[in-house]
């Protein structure tokens, strides 16, 4: 099985000690080879804690740690566990909630799928995709925030906004994430559409998108409207030149 030599899951977390407390080792099941790294931002429910009574339960070679001292925003921790990530030359690093939304069996096929392209995106708007448990109003946010995109930035994602996303090495280093603005679902935007732009080659594959077992929602109408008027930002600033940054 030819899996990336070395292959670090990034977990962002805030109030997510019940959930992460059993993801760790299912995501472990799935391939005793994968790394985790929790981004903790001084979540009140212990969250930290809990990651360093597992580190001390026999994981400390495999999962690891940052603390934060407040929320920062998933964009900017995302950037700091990619920072992270590659200046300890993990070649693919992967996007992934806390909260079950994503299935951590997923990761085999998108370790497979790594094998062959530069990027790998978990879609839940392709045949064999889906959500679960999710309201009227969330369906339509997430679905027409895809359209818009796919729209203005003239890509063609079918999955734009998801945050299940596997990246090699190159990729990231090539996209510089340390110059990324944004957050929330425009974060995820900004990632695909730079990533394509520079001319990466990247697989979409379905997945089901599940409503998190327990905790609250992180998402917010804010964040959903800064993908708005972002996407015609990340358009303007590269309409002239090649397809590089």
């Amino acid at each position: 099985m030819l899996y990336p030599s070395r292959a670090l899951v990034i977990i962002p977390t805030y109030n997510e000690r019940e959930n992460l407390c059993h993801l760790v080792p299912a995501i472990f099941a799935v391939d005793p080879r994968l790394h985790i790294l929790v981004i903790d931002d001084a979540s009140p429910d212990r969250t930290a804690e809990a990651v360093c009574e597992m580190q001390k339960e026999g994981c400390d070679t495999k999962l690891f740690l940052l603390s934060r001292p407040g929320k920062m925003g998933l964009g900017s921790a995302y950037i700091q566990g990619f920072k992270w990530g590659l200046e300890r030359k993990y070649d693919f690093l992967i996007q992934m909630d806390a909260d079950w939304s994503h299935n951590p069996g997923d990761l085999a096929r998108m370790l497979r799928l790594a094998n062959e392209y530069d990027f790998v995106v978990g879609s839940r708007y392709i045949a064999g995709g889906g959500t679960v448990n999710w309201g009227i109003w969330r369906k339509l946010i997430s679905r027409s925030a895809g359209i818009y995109s796919r729209l203005v930035l003239r890509s063609g994602f079918a999955d734009f906004t998801g945050g299940f996303n596997g990246w090699s090495d190159e990729v990231l280093e090539a996209i510089r994430p340390e110059m990324l603005r944004s957050d929330g679902y425009s974060f995820q935007i900004e990632l695909k559409y730079r990533a394509d732009r520079l001319g990466f080659t990247h697989a979409e594959f379905p997945i089901v998108f599940t409503e998190r077992r327990s905790g609250k929602s992180k998402m917010s109408f804010a964040i959903a409207l800064e993908a708005c008027w972002r996407v015609w930002q990340f358009r303007f600033k590269h309409r002239n030149g090649p397809r590089k940054f």
